[in-house]
């Protein structure tokens, strides 16, 4: 009675949704991107120009996945507040100016 309570946590739950071992956004749209390719331009170059973009995006995607599954959605978060938290090369360095609006 006066242990803690145990509650199991389901692999499911905490796994990253993959596509192939990569990001299933990324998966899509590098298939999308060489499907459009391949069948806007049907020539037998494209062909072979939009398999070739499908194998190398999906490898490096695999590469990415395996690193951090994550990696996309940290990127994106960086990104979005580069403005905000700029990279300093000093201690004393300038800060990023805020809008007066902000003040």
């Amino acid at each position: 009675m006066d242990t803690p309570r145990q509650v199991k946590i389901h692999a499911s739950v905490d796994r990253p949704r993959l596509i192939l071992g990569a990001d299933r956004e990324m998966v899509i749209l590098i298939g999308l991107i060489s499907a459009i390719l391949v069948f806007a331009l049907v020539t037998w170059w494209s062909i072979v120009l939009g398999v070739g973009l499908w194998l190398a995006g999906v490898a490096v995607l695999v590469r990415m996945g395996k690193e951090d599954p994550q990696m996309r959605k940290v990127y994106l978060r960086h990104v979005k507040y580069q403005s905000y938290y700029p990279a300093k090369g000093e201690l004393r360095a300038a800060g990023a100016r805020l809008p007066r609006a902000w003040r």
